[in-house]
């Protein structure tokens, strides 16, 4: 097929384009670029592109596009909370109309990339498919808002797919530090300590930004009946763990350090475990290879191979909250946080400056 990817400059993105085209899909790919000072360790993987933001598509963009996989939007929490109407009108909105505008230009399969954020505040028990879903947060509004809304577009001719991914892990071109396994990772190897900003106790079921990129191959192979119009949520059983046995882990994988909790840490209404096996059933040939484990070793082997530093990455280099903040307050993006024409003509990234604490 010849995919269009948006967002494929992003964290997922810059993984997930080589393994599309090592399976023989002809990739296009749609980004922004706002994290284009982000890059980490080694450059980004060449492509065809289109530098435009997912709002701002036009149907002549989807020409002679066979499939869509949807992974442009702000892309966590904190990036939602700092102005929650943006992130309706990108995550949601934008999403909502790509889909509409996919179905107008007889695109037939639309992958949409969600989360198992979804599920919220859903408490100790394990969620499927069929869960009621619980979103606490902007980001995760958004990806509920996006499902129900694309899925009502689904007819003979047109048909999405939501994929709920599990919190991501994993080395990539464009690193988030963010994230569970990699934050906790790196304090580890650049302070000796495992820093939890929570109590430790909420559930979180993980998956490796590979495996992420797998499933969408097989969503993308998979025929129309079998995933016309339904979620599926990725990731493996074994795979929930609570934040204190992420830490556990990050612990006997990085030497020498020792967990401590972060002054004022409370609990998380963030908690919830998944249930994967609708995903096992459905995607046989595709059955998802990593865990927490070898995730904490690939990622701590790539901070000594990179030298990381706490200032580095605790800065707005790769906080991606702290990088859209510096962007704005420099004037490189307006407050709708789209590039202005004189962006090249701004300041250059301070590196070591700060903001606040990774999530």
């Amino acid at each position: 097929m010849r995919v269009l990817v948006t967002g494929h400059k992003g964290y997922i993105g810059t993984v997930m384009v080589p393994m599309l085209r090592q399976s023989g899909h002809d990739v296009l790919g749609l980004d922004s670029d706002l994290y284009r000072n982000s890059t980490y360790g080694e450059s980004l993987p060449e492509n065809k592109e289109i530098l435009k933001d997912i709002r701002d598509i036009e149907k002549a963009d989807l020409e002679d596009v066979d499939a869509i996989v949807h992974l442009a939007g702000l892309s966590n929490d904190m990036l939602g909370d700092l102005n929650p109407q943006l992130t309706y009108e990108i995550n949601h909105a934008a999403s909502v109309r790509l889909a509409a505008m996919a179905k107008e230009s007889g695109i037939s399969r639309f992958i949409f990339s969600s989360s198992c954020s979804n599920y919220g505040a859903a408490g100790d028990g394990m969620q499927d498919e069929t869960a009621t879903l619980h979103p606490v947060t902007p980001y995760a509004i958004s990806k509920v808002m996006v499902e129900r809304d694309v899925s009502q577009l689904a007819d003979d001719n047109f048909s999405p797919v939501f994929m709920r991914n599990s919190t991501a892990y994993g080395v990539s071109p464009r690193m988030r530090f963010d994230l569970v396994l990699n934050n906790l990772t790196a304090w580890a190897y650049t302070t000796g300590q495992i820093l939890l900003k929570s109590d430790g106790k909420p559930w979180r079921p993980l998956v490796h930004i590979e495996d992420i990129s797998l499933a969408v191959i097989g969503a993308l192979a998979a025929p129309r009946e079998v995933i016309h119009n339904q979620a599926f949520n990725v990731g493996v059983m074994s795979e929930n763990y609570q934040v204190l046995q992420l830490a556990q882990i990050v612990g006997e994988t990085v030497p020498n350090c020792e967990i401590r909790f972060a002054e004022g840490a409370e609990p998380d209404k963030r908690n919830y475990r998944v249930d994967f096996s609708k995903y096992s059933r459905t995607f046989p040939g595709y059955a998802l290879r990593w865990n927490v484990r070898l995730g904490a070793r690939q990622i701590y082997e790539s901070y000594r191979k990179f030298g990381l530093q706490n200032d580095v990455y605790e800065g707005p280099k790769y906080k991606r909250i702290a990088q859209i903040k510096y962007l704005l307050s420099t004037g490189q993006l307006d407050e709708t946080l789209r590039w202005r024409k004189s962006d090249r003509e701004m300041p250059a990234l301070v590196e070591s400056a700060k903001d606040g604490g990774a999530s």
